[in-house]
């Protein structure tokens, strides 16, 4: 069922990517840059260090905390050393660039391929309308002779925000393309951005460089280094690694033009019916899945078999191309950056003690689903039996659109009921009721839980958040 104004946009990317001579594809350092000390490095600045864990403060700005240790690059400027950028020592042409960033609050930091072509580094939390100079941007060409508002030219803004929140690890993945020169030395093709993707989702493809962006290092050339500005904010980086070369996509080389995909926005509070698959070694279909879209740009996916959020995410909503487009297959997925919560449970269950198994299926819990109850807004609250007992589940957009807060309500609880609140491969307690969770992936705030303590507990090798039940339990998630 599709509830609200709805607008289904069908949108066809044409990609043509010019062939690449083996000349041409890029030289220098192939594969991870080692982390064990800052060597990979042209004179570091004293602001760069190597540490092995690194943690924001989302009450701070501009401040990250470090611990000792190798494989996390960190830049820490302060008021006597605002900081330098840095250089690898060796250069690149045509590339594969990924790597793992988190941003401390209110920070900017930049990468530049061959330093001169900048990728905006931001804390651009919970904005709704990006421009070049938020994250994931192309950052603007300038010129100073220009009148003031007219400086900044050809900047590239990202297709939508699918940046993370300050400490979290962020993912970005570039295939850059270098500019191409003939013998005398005169440029005969741009650079471009082939295809640069932000927290698994692609903000820019096929975009054109006509020149060097702002603060460039110098004139245009064939090669140059990996650079990363040092002299804004506190920035960490982790897992970086150039691959010389271009990877072509496969229908760009074939000519073949996809398929045009089927968008389903959410101007206003929207809900869309579907399947939907949950990725990993074996595919999950949750068959009675309710996805809730925001004007916000923030988004969830509902089981109604469990009672369980199962994924959140920002940026755009639907993509119901597997649904509608041929006789299709009754699925839709995200559009936009995807946080799951691993496979879908039920969202209470009666435990002897806070360390017995969760429980695995309905079998003597009287799960019934009974619908929702949408409220003046459109939003939806959700209502089951469990137990005997009568559950509200209300799931709303925090106000500043930088996550999900979830209110359970159960009437007349069951003895020894718990909530389980968050799974992962690691569960951190960073403050009085804020927890980072899964290799920081997102934050837990435990909102109200009436006085009941939470516990953080080992499940199958992993973890898992629980808390008893008093009638209410609410938390936010951040992300």
């Amino acid at each position: 069922m599709q509830k609200g104004r709805s607008r289904v946009l069908g949108i066809a990317l044409f990609l043509c990517y010019p062939f690449l001579s083996p000349a041409q594809t890029g030289s220098g350092q192939s594969g991870a840059i080692p982390l064990n000390d800052l060597s990979a490095f042209r004179n570091p600045g004293k602001t760069w260090q190597i540490a092995g864990d690194v943690n924001a403060d989302l009450n701070k700005n501009n401040v990250l905390t470090t611990s000792k240790g190798t494989g996390v690059l960190i830049n820490l400027p302060g008021k006597k050393d605002h900081g330098a950028d840095l250089y690898t020592t060796a250069e690149h042409g045509d590339v594969e660039l990924e790597l793992d960033y988190m941003i401390a609050k209110g920070s900017n930091s930049g990468i530049y391929l061959q330093g001169n072509y900048e990728i905006q580094l931001l804390d651009s939390w919970g904005v709704k309308n990006p421009k070049a100079g938020d994250a994931g941007g192309i950052y603007e060409r300038w010129d100073d002779s220009k009148p003031e508002g007219q400086k900044g030219y050809q900047g590239y803004a990202p297709r939508q925000n699918a940046s993370r929140a300050p400490g979290l690890w962020q993912h970005l993945k570039v295939s850059f393309q270098a500019p191409k020169f003939d013998a005398s030395g005169k440029k005969i093709a741009n650079a471009r951005m082939l295809r640069v993707e932000l927290n698994g989702v692609t903000i820019h493809e096929d975009a054109e460089l006509l020149g060097a962006t702002r603060g460039a290092m110098g004139p245009e050339k064939a090669t140059g280094p990996l650079r990363i500005q040092g002299d804004h904010g506190a920035v960490a980086f982790r897992n970086i690694s150039l691959e010389p070369g271009v990877n072509v996509p496969q229908e760009a080389n074939n000519n073949r033009n996809p398929v045009d995909p089927i968008l389903v926005d959410a101007p206003v509070n929207t809900m869309l019916r579907s399947f939907m698959d949950i990725p990993g070694e074996k595919r999950v279909r949750v068959v009675h899945a309710v996805s809730v879209g925001s004007p916000q740009q923030v988004h969830y996916t509902y089981d109604l078999d469990k009672g369980a959020v199962i994924q959140a995410w920002r940026g755009n909503f639907l993509d119901a191309t597997p649904m509608w487009h041929s006789r299709g297959d009754g699925s839709s997925r995200p559009a936009g950056a995807v946080q799951r919560f691993g496979l879908p449970v039920f969202a209470l269950a009666k435990l002897n003690s806070p360390q017995a198994a969760w429980v695995a299926d309905s079998a003597g819990t009287g799960y019934r689903p009974k619908g929702y109850i949408l409220d003046e807004n459109d939003q939806p609250t959700f209502k089951y039996q469990i137990y005997g007992s009568t559950v509200l589940d209300a799931i709303r957009v925090l106000e500043n659109g930088q996550g999900l807060h979830r209110e359970l309500t159960v009437q007349n609880p069951a003895g020894e009921l718990y909530a389980r609140l968050a799974e992962g491969a690691t569960i951190e307690e960073k403050s009085n009721g804020m927890y980072l969770v899964d290799g920081k992936s997102y934050y837990l705030r435990l909102d109200d839980a009436k006085g009941a303590k939470a516990v953080v507990r080992d499940a199958n090798g992993r973890k898992e958040l629980v808390v008893p039940v008093r009638g209410k339990v609410g938390y936010s998630i951040l992300f």
